[in-house]
């Protein structure tokens, strides 16, 4: 590939992908570092007592191999579907190469998910294997005479329940193992949609899907030295942010990544591990920053000097918290767009000088990216259209699951649609402004729900917000809007009323919420977005 960027810190306009015609993941995140810097770190393992255990590549070479020698002699095959629930470890790397080495299919499924949500993607996938843990397999126990498919299971905290033992296969088999010469258009990975819109599908991707990150990764990352740095997420590395936005795409180059498993985002807990560890880089959905905006002076409180760069994608970040990065913590947060089918295409960059509030960013070079109208023309600057994207491109999935009629129905001619609004301006500069599904069309205005969220969280009493259309007779619908109040708030009529006028006089009269309603908490998927389905379900 041409440099990504010129000498003049620009971005290179005559980027070109060369993609080679044989490629695999595994031999990439792994066993290319392990053939030259064997004893390089590759994970840091931070247990739950603090203590951190690095793991190098060298390892994770060795038992890649002997996993993959193991499951080929339990009958796993080529193309064969192989599941991993596991939390943020070296296991997950493992896992992972084993089944690229294999030539299998690594299905990577959250630890959030219930045994109905796992029970639909294995059995959807036809999962041949599982590799998990002693949660994980607790969940599936009830399950397996509902997935006739799923013959193997193995789990890292030892035998039982049907399962074998991860140490014991690994420790059985030797090393050496020939990885499958597969081509960059072999299939290597499926992850499921989150299912924001309607049932998750499987997104078929081949081995070209992490060279397809690497601009991407490394415009929203600031260009990251591969001396140095460390990065961290706490995304579930199930989810293609996690995965693909972080993980592989670090690991490819040789950074280092924080592997840390915690039920719940604890924004205090966040800063605190940043400090401690000297994490260079983070990559945060947009909810876990506006979090993080609760911590009162967290430079004063913790020592984050050694942080040079947040990343952020999932869905819109809003220029209320692009400033609070700016204002608190002296940082330019680079956000990212994509889809499960097609990720990370958009991008700021501090250091590129492509950085706007309120903005993705821009397309990444190698990607084309238009803003469309529903007849297939471009819109003019300013116009709301929906993002298209263009085929060949190397992150874009071969086909959903099973599913030909969808597939087909995912594309226009060469364009992907990804159902998402947005409008460009002058300057080429990408404005998100929702899903084609979560507009609002009240008094025949359409309402995107980004800037009533983000308007809403600059009211003092605010942590969390989301904005949905309610039927009403007379405009069509009315925006509602449901608040997640800061801890020392309490709800009331006269609350509520203040926020409305507060939006009221911020926005305009036909985008203030009609009806607020107080919440606890809102519904999320396993990546952080907010389910606006059913809250548009609950506004009736």
């Amino acid at each position: 590939m041409l440099d990504l960027v010129q000498a003049d810190g620009t971005l290179n306009s005559g980027f070109e992908w060369k993609i080679p015609e044989r490629y695999n993941i595994a031999a990439d995140i792994c066993d290319r570092w392990a053939v030259t810097q064997p004893g390089r770190t590759a994970i840091l393992e931070v247990a739950a007592d603090g203590s951190v255990a690095p793991v190098d590549f060298g390892t994770l070479k060795r038992n890649s191999d002997r996993l993959a020698a193991a499951l080929r002699r339990l009958g796993i095959a080529p193309g064969d579907r192989i599941g991993v629930l596991l939390p943020q470890s070296a296991a997950v790397v493992v896992a992972h190469a084993a089944a690229y080495k294999l030539g299998a299919i690594a299905l990577p499924l959250a630890g959030l998910f219930g045994p109905e949500a796992l029970q639909y993607r294995l059995g959807d996938a036809g999962a041949r294997a599982l590799i998990t843990d002693e949660p994980g397999l607790a969940k599936v126990a009830a399950l397996r005479d509902a997935l006739p498919d799923l013959t193997c299971l193995v789990s890292t905290d030892g035998a039982g329940d049907g399962a074998l033992a991860w140490c014991d296969l690994i420790a059985a088999e030797p090393d050496g193992f020939v990885a499958a010469d597969t081509a960059a258009d072999d299939p290597a990975l499926m992850i499921y949609t989150s299912g924001t819109t309607g049932p998750p599908k499987g997104a078929l991707h081949a081995h070209r899907v992490l060279l397809g990150h690497l601009p991407g990764w490394s415009m929203m990352h600031d260009f990251p030295p591969t001396d140095g740095s460390l990065m961290w997420t706490p995304s579930d590395w199930a989810w293609a942010g996690g995965l693909l936005n972080v993980l592989m795409p670090s690991l490819q180059h040789g950074v280092p990544v924080v592997a840390r498993s915690t039920a719940r985002f604890e924004p205090e807990g966040a800063f605190k591990l940043i400090a401690d560890l000297g994490i260079t880089n983070v990559f945060l959905p947009p909810t876990a920053l506006r979090m993080l905006r609760a911590v009162p002076d967290p430079r004063g409180r913790f020592d984050l000097s050694g942080l040079r760069n947040i990343a952020s994608a999932g869905e819109a970040l809003g220029p209320e918290t692009f400033a609070w990065a700016r204002d608190q913590l002296g940082l330019t947060i680079g956000e990212a767009y994509g889809q499960t089918e097609c990720n990370l295409v958009l991008a700021s960059c501090r250091a590129a000088g492509i950085a706007r509030p309120g903005s993705t960013g821009r397309p990444v070079p190698g990607h084309r990216v238009a803003i469309l109208r529903a007849d297939g023309s471009e819109a003019d600057v300013d116009e709301t259209g929906e993002i298209c994207v263009a085929r060949p491109d190397p992150v874009m999935f071969l086909a959903y699951w099973n599913q030909p009629v969808a597939t087909d129905a995912k594309f226009r001619g060469e364009w992907m649609l990804t159902g998402d609004t947005a409008r460009r301006d002058a300057d080429g500069y990408v404005h998100f402004v929702g899903r084609e599904d979560d507009l609002i069309t009240s008094a025949a205005y359409r309402i995107g729900p980004t800037e009533i969220e983000d308007c809403l969280l600059r009211h003092p009493s605010v942590a969390l917000a989301a904005a949905v259309g309610k039927p009403d007779p007379l405009r069509t619908e009315i925006v509602k809007a449901f608040v997640v109040l800061r801890e020392g708030f309490s709800a009331s009529d006269a609350l509520a009323a203040e926020i409305q006028a507060f939006v009221r006089e911020r926005l305009s009269a036909h985008e203030y919420p009609r009806e607020i309603a107080f919440r606890d908490s809102l519904p999320m998927t396993t990546t952080g977005k907010i389910i606006r389905r059913r809250l548009r379900d609950e506004a009736g």
